[in-house]
């Protein structure tokens, strides 16, 4: 119930920082004159969503298994590798929001030196929303975390289950990838790839 809480706030908090961020590139928008610029820093603030939503979801989904393999490897230290693998799936999906966050920076102009890259308020707009989709998909991490401390748990009980118990904790993890996808392909739609 605490993880739903936790969840529920984290998304309440990143729709407060969205909206505050729109009003900031309202006003924005209306004193600059390089519309450009305005349009670079909906890309920026998608590239945010995606680390930071995935990234706090990732994090949530470690501490979730990293419990149960703490407590695992105390009773049994020869497992440690077999855990380790479990423990660490849920990090996948903050890889998934950063290579959004690059793939995305990179289309706009942001990294590489293509500082002379025009995007367009579509692409602008479009940014967002990929991050929003990559980062909110990316929650799926704390589901996969909960799985990923079961499976610990059912390791520590019968190490012969270790690659059972990891086929179930990726399963969460197919949503997340459904979002790269989406997102990745909604960047080439665009223009930014």
């Amino acid at each position: 119930m605490k993880i739903k809480r936790k969840a529920a706030m984290m998304v309440l908090l990143f729709a407060v920082m969205f909206l505050l961020s729109a009003s900031v590139t309202s006003a924005q928008e209306e004193i600059e004159t390089d519309e450009n610029s305005s349009n670079k820093s909906l890309v920026i603030l998608g590239c945010a969503l995606a680390i930071g939503i995935a990234g706090i979801a990732s994090a949530i989904g470690l501490a979730l298994a990293g419990s149960s393999a703490i407590a695992v490897t105390a009773e049994k230290p020869d497992l440690f590798g077999k855990l380790l693998v479990l423990q660490v799936l849920p990090m996948t999906q903050s890889v998934y929001g950063l290579l959004t966050a690059i793939l995305l920076m990179m289309g706009a102009g942001l990294l590489g030196g293509g500082s002379a890259t025009i995007v367009t308020p579509l692409m602008g707009t479009g940014a967002v929303w990929i991050g929003l989709a990559v980062g909110l998909t990316g929650i799926s991490a704390i589901n996969q975390g909960m799985v990923a401390s079961s499976s610990i748990s059912a390791v520590g009980r019968n190490p012969d289950v270790a690659a059972r118990g990891i086929i179930f904790t990726v399963m969460p993890e197919t949503i997340a990838i459904f979002g790269l996808l989406v997102g990745i392909l909604l960047m080439t739609g665009l223009g930014l790839l």
